[in-house]
């Protein structure tokens, strides 16, 4: 089992950069892929990055290939999603998620494959 919390949202301008961190608790995490994912209103809850267990993989959508970074500290048990050039497309809700099965590249980028799912970060980017 594992629990998800977000934090690091907020409110910041275009241009902006923005770490959201995801604290996790239970004894799978570190078993565990983690991605994250973003909604915004009216809009289907849409792939952002994702990281394998280790830390060797990782996957990031077309809409913020090249401006962001996941990463994870398995010690700490948490994960992070680095976000640089904010513009206002990419307010929304983000939320951590995770899921200790196997799964190939697709499931990585599939909501339909994470169990865990964290409560979600708010991040408004002004413009």
């Amino acid at each position: 089992q594992v629990q998800l919390a977000e934090s690091g949202g907020g409110l910041v301008q275009t241009g902006d950069s923005l770490r959201l961190s995801c604290a996790a608790s239970g004894s799978a995490f570190s078993r565990s892929r983690v991605a994250w994912f973003r909604q915004a209103p009216g809009k289907e809850r849409e792939f952002v990055a994702a990281i394998s267990k280790t830390g060797d993989t990782k996957y990031f959508g077309d809409s913020v290939k090249g401006r962001s970074t996941i990463s994870r500290d398995n010690a700490k048990k948490t994960a992070y999603l680095e976000m640089a050039m904010l513009i206002p497309e990419d307010t929304a809700v983000y939320y951590c998620a995770a899921d200790p099965r196997y799964t190939g590249s697709d499931g990585y980028v599939s909501k339909n494959t994470y169990n865990y799912w964290g409560q979600g970060t708010q991040v408004t980017v002004s413009s």
